[in-house]
């Protein structure tokens, strides 16, 4: 399990050129300029449901962001500030969920925060109902 570290530069220049990964009504023209602007895009967004320690799905989501093209060799070449294997940390959160300690594999977690753009724009589906 591998924690890859990028910088900030390359995160909003990713999501500034990404598309949603499926159709919604109301954010293209229709289906066909959709699928237009997604195969020009070269990151791809989809919000899948955050999880608990128990893999329940929670009331909110979370962001997915997959590269190809350019945003890829961007990501390998320009944006990867550091890459931690973190394999050890999930082991020992996963061991104390199977122990039924759960207050000690959330505080082994790492502190999240919502992400704070400079400038607001919209985020394609992060605020649509069809969304979710």
């Amino acid at each position: 399990v591998l924690a890859v570290e990028i910088d900030r530069a390359g995160l909003e220049w990713a999501l500034a050129h990404a598309e949603l990964s499926h159709y919604v009504r109301g954010v293209h023209a229709d289906r066909a300029a959709w699928q237009r602007s997604l195969r020009a895009a070269p990151a791809r967004v989809q919000w899948d449901p955050e999880r608990d320690l128990d893999l329940n799905p929670l009331p909110y989501r979370s962001l997915q962001l997959g590269l190809s093209g350019e945003a890829s060799r961007r990501y390998a070449d320009e944006w990867t500030v550091s890459v931690r294997d973190v394999t050890p940390l999930a082991r020992e959160v996963h061991a104390a969920v199977r122990a039924g300690e759960r207050e000690r594999a959330a505080a082994l977690l790492p502190v999240e925060t919502p992400l704070d753009l400079a400038a607001p724009r919209p985020v394609r589906g992060a605020s649509a109902a069809s969304d979710t």
